[in-house]
């Protein structure tokens, strides 16, 4: 062989060598990048072509797949009564991605997790078609029924929680949206798409979790807290040094109560909290002062994320405000601000003798045959309150449902502990108040759930809202679902 052929014959085999060598990093080392990459569309492609397991309630799917026969797309992802469930599910859709639990749970609802991994080779040796797993809720069907019910047309959000568990039993935002409509990837579901993104009553917003409101009077739970956990008093029936209207500290500005015949004056506080006293609460605020209101507001997990697994936005109190701000942040109003999520989880720990555990909606996962994937274990987050604090609030808010302002919350053969709050909001309190109820039931030895509900009611006259009124009838209903089994 001569000299020329022998170079380009050691040539095209030191090609050869590099391509063997590309080729084998390609598949072994760098194969997992490329699979996971967002613009590999071969995945989404085989994301749809099998049925994809399904979100359980109570042991009833909410979620399935469809057969299109589409080129692309075999399958498209559907939905038992989207509306009811979309904060929770969340939507999948083959042209717009996906969020919630549809999002969270992909690996497993999909079925290529890989705890799936000797499920899906199983089949694959018997022959049997590919199939995602499924994931079991905490959802109470009724409870979640009761709430859309209850909120029906107007704008809100409704939570219920279980106090001992943290399982979350009812989570509702309306106005909602039937995540079906755009669930494939044709003109008509793109259409749907938009049409949601410009909706002004935003009904993709999930108001449970991603939407923080001024609470209101309903802080005053908190306050109180404040007030007995740092000895400042020692029972619901100390009596407060309260003038029938308070000027805010540093300011010539007035606190009033909602009625100035309301008899606030020197009050108790369990007096003060079942009318709910603005100026009682505001004054006993500002003389906690901002860092012992802080700090135990933290404790019962403001100014936090909380993951369910859907992340739920922080709940602020704020550490930077005036003493005049912080009279009015005691209160529910200036710069505190809360989701539902949070305000049920105040409830809950007030009523699981103060201990705060982790909100969750995921009970478990299963393989799509049976076999239990993972298994959620209750989780305590804090001991927001000691016991005997939290005795004490209950006495309290039973006050309030049973001769206070939450009387249309009594419910025959259970204790309700509430509070209500009417939240004023807007340039100089111009905007409509929002209506908040927070609570809880006792049935014997009990106490199966908490919850809190929030009303944007746009339909009313400003002087007609108000929690007890509004807020405090759906959470009655929401309780009486748990209940009654």
């Amino acid at each position: 062989m001569n000299k020329p052929i022998r170079r380009v014959s050691v040539f095209c085999m030191v090609l050869i060598l590099a391509l063997l060598l590309r080729a084998n990093w390609v598949q072994g080392v760098e194969a997992d990048s490329y699979a996971d990459n967002a613009h590999n569309e071969r995945n989404l492609y085989d994301q749809y072509s099998y049925p994809r397991g399904s979100i359980v309630v109570a042991g009833q799917p909410i979620t399935g797949s469809t057969l299109t026969n589409g080129y692309r797309f075999k399958y498209k992802a559907s939905w038992t009564n989207g509306p009811l469930y979309a904060p929770i599910t969340g939507y999948s859709s083959q042209g717009f991605g996906s969020s919630g639990l549809e999002s969270l749970e992909n690996g497993i609802l999909a079925g290529t997790d890989d705890r799936l991994f000797f499920h899906n080779t199983l089949d694959m040796l018997t022959g049997k078609q590919k199939q995602g797993g499924n994931v079991i809720t905490t959802i109470n069907p009724k409870a979640q029924q009761a709430a859309f019910d209850g909120l029906g047309n107007r704008k809100g959000a409704a939570v219920a929680i279980d106090p001992a568990t943290g399982a979350i039993l009812a989570l509702v935002s309306t106005p909602s949206y039937d995540p079906s409509s755009f669930a494939g990837n044709s003109n008509a579901d793109g259409q749907a798409w938009n049409s949601l993104l410009k909706d002004p009553n935003n009904p993709m917003l999930d108001r449970a979790l991603r939407e923080t409101y001024p609470p209101g009077s309903t802080f005053k739970i908190v306050t109180a807290a404040t007030a007995f956990e740092t000895g400042k008093y020692q029972t619901p029936q100390d009596q407060t040094d309260t003038p029938q209207t308070y000027t805010l500290p540093g300011t010539n500005t007035q606190l009033n109560n909602d009625s100035p015949d309301e008899p606030c004056a020197n009050a108790t506080l369990i007096d003060a909290f079942a009318i709910s006293c603005n100026t009682v609460y505001g004054k006993i605020g500002a003389e906690l002062g901002e860092q012992k209101l802080l700090a135990q507001a933290d404790k019962f997990g403001f100014n936090s994320t909380v993951d369910t697994p859907i992340r739920a936005v922080a709940s602020t109190f704020p550490n930077n405000s005036s003493p005049d701000g912080t009279a009015m942040d005691a209160i529910g109003q200036h710069n505190t601000a809360a989701t539902p999520l949070q305000m049920a989880m105040v409830a809950a720990a007030v009523a699981n003798n103060g201990k705060l555990m982790q909100p969750y909606l995921v009970d478990e996962e299963d393989s799509g045959t049976g076999t239990t994937v993972s298994k959620t274990s209750p989780k305590e987050m804090d001991q927001a309150i000691s016991p005997a604090t939290a005795q004490k609030l209950q006495q309290m808010m039973v006050a309030v449902v049973q001769s206070g302002t939450g009387t249309k919350a009594q419910i025959d053969g259970a204790e309700v502990g509430g509070k209500t709050g009417t939240a004023q909001h807007g340039q100089d309190n111009s905007g409509l108040p929002f209506a908040w109820f927070v609570s809880y039931a006792k049935v014997g030895n009990n106490y199966p759930v908490a919850v809190a509900v929030v009303v944007e009611d746009g339909a009313a006259q400003k002087d007609e809202i108000s929690g007890g009124s509004i807020a405090a009838p759906i959470a009655k209903s929401i309780m009486q679902a748990v209940i009654n089994k």
